[in-house]
C-alpha cells in the first residue's frame, strides 16, 4: 500500500533558472497545469533510502518546481532498484527512480515498465579504497582483496573493468558481502577496498572513518553504462503522456536548480527520513553526482536528455556482462518521447 507524504508548500518563491535554452527545450515538453489548483497527486519511489543524489526531488518540491508543472509530488524511500522497478510494474507508484541494469533485467523478465529518461548517464561504479592503502592505480589491485556484492551491476561488470585495465579476474580476490558488510569490512581493514557507487558509499565511509577515500572509476577505464533515472509503467506512458511529459520536465528543471543552489538543495532534505546521512555527507554525495549527469554525447544539454548511442552502449555492456540475455533494440527499454531527444 502506498503511503503518501503530505505535499509540502513552497517555503519561498521558486528559484530563477539560468541554465539556458537546453533546459527550456526539455521543460517545454510539458505544459502542465497551473501551480496549486488542479495539481495531480503523483507518487515517486526512490531506488534507496534518501541520499545526496535525491536532493533535486526534495528541492523541487520545496521550490514549487513540481507544483509549477501541475504535480503534487510524494516521495517514498526504496529498498533497491529491482524492488522499485517491480513496484512500478505493479502500479503501486506512478514513477520510480531506478538503476538501468535492474530496469533492463526486469523488463526482460516481463515487467511492463520503461525508462522515460536516464539522469545518471556516467556510471558511479568504482573500486573505492583509502588513500593510504597503497592502491593508487588499477595495476595496484593485483593481489588485493576487494569486497563485492554478488549480482549487482558494479560486481557483475567488474571483470570487464579488470580486462579494460589489463588485469585478469584471478589477479584480485573478491569477498562477497552485503552492502553494509562491505563498508564495515573496508573500515576495519578486513578488505583492501570495495566495489560500489562512488557518489554514495565513498562520502559515507570517509565521514565515518575520518579517512580520505580514493576511487578507481570504471568510466575512467572507458567502461560506461547508464545508472539511475525515471521509469514509468507502460499504461502510464500510453494512457497519460501529458503527465509523463510534465514529470520529466519538472525533474529536469529540479536537477538544474539543485546544481545552481547545491547548499539549498541539500538543506531541503532535512528531516525527510530517519536514515538520512549528515548534511556534510549529503553535500558531498550531491557534489559527486553532478558530473554523472551527462556523457560526451549530452554535455551541455538539459539533465535527463538522452543520446541514442549512449543507450546502445548501455544495452551492449549489460548484455556482455550477462545482466541481460541479449542486446535488444533500445525501444524495448526506453521511450524517447519525453526528452529533447524524442521531442
Amino acid at each position: 500500500m502506498t503511503v503518501r507524504r503530505p505535499h509540502r508548500s513552497p517555503k519561498r518563491a521558486p528559484a530563477v533558472l539560468t541554465a539556458g535554452a537546453a533546459v527550456l527545450a526539455l521543460a517545454a515538453c510539458g505544459g502542465g497545469e497551473g501551480a496549486g489548483e488542479g495539481a495531480t497527486d503523483v507518487t515517486l519511489q526512490l531506488n534507496w533510502y534518501p541520499y545526496g543524489e535525491h536532493a533535486p526531488f526534495y528541492y523541487g518540491v520545496e521550490e514549487g518546481i513540481f507544483e509549477k508543472h501541475g504535480i503534487a509530488l510524494s516521495i517514498e524511500a526504496g529498498q533497491g532498484s529491482a524492488k522499485t522497478v517491480q513496484a512500478v510494474g505493479q502500479q503501486r507508484f506512478d514513477f520510480g527512480w531506478a538503476d538501468a541494469p535492474a530496469l533492463l533485467a526486469n523488463i526482460d523478465e516481463g515487467v511492463d515498465v520503461k525508462s522515460v529518461g536516464a539522469f545518471l548517464q556516467t556510471t558511479p561504479s568504482a573500486v573505492q579504497v583509502f588513500a593510504d592503502s597503497g592502491i593508487a592505480e588499477p595495476g595496484d589491485l593485483a593481489g588485493r582483496t576487494i569486497a563485492v556484492s554478488a549480482g549487482d551491476a558494479p560486481t557483475t561488470t567488474f571483470p570487464m573493468y579488470l580486462e579494460a585495465v589489463g588485469l585478469a579476474e584471478s589477479d584480485v580476490e573478491q569477498q562477497n558481502l552485503d552492502p553494509a558488510g562491505k563498508n564495515a569490512a573496508m573500515m576495519s581493514g578486513k578488505v583492501d577496498g570495495l566495489i560500489g557507487f562512488a557518489h554514495d558509499q565513498g562520502p559515507t565511509i570517509a565521514a565515518t572513518s575520518g579517512k580520505e577515500v580514493d576511487y578507481l572509476r570504471y568510466s575512467d577505464a572507458g567502461l560506461n553504462f547508464f545508472s539511475n533515472g525515471l521509469i514509468a509503467h507502460s499504461e502510464t506512458i500510453e494512457g497519460d503522456p501529458d503527465l509523463v511529459e510534465r514529470m520529466v520536465a519538472a525533474t529536469s528543471e529540479a536537477f538544474t536548480a539543485a546544481q545552481e543552489a547545491p547548499e539549498d538543495a541539500v538543506a531541503a532534505m532535512e528531516g525527510e527520513d530517519p536514515q538520512l546521512p549528515e548534511a556534510d555527507v549529503l553535500a558531498e554525495q550531491w557534489r559527486q553526482t553532478v558530473p554523472l549527469l551527462h556523457t560526451e554525447n549530452t554535455e551541455g544539454r538539459a539533465p535527463g536528455h538522452n543520446a541514442g548511442e549512449d543507450w546502445e552502449q548501455t544495452v551492449s555492456v549489460l548484455a556482455e556482462a550477462g545482466l541481460i540475455d541479449e542486446a535488444k533494440p533500445i525501444e524495448e527499454y526506453y521511450d524517447a518521447s519525453f526528452t529533447t531527444e524524442g521531442g
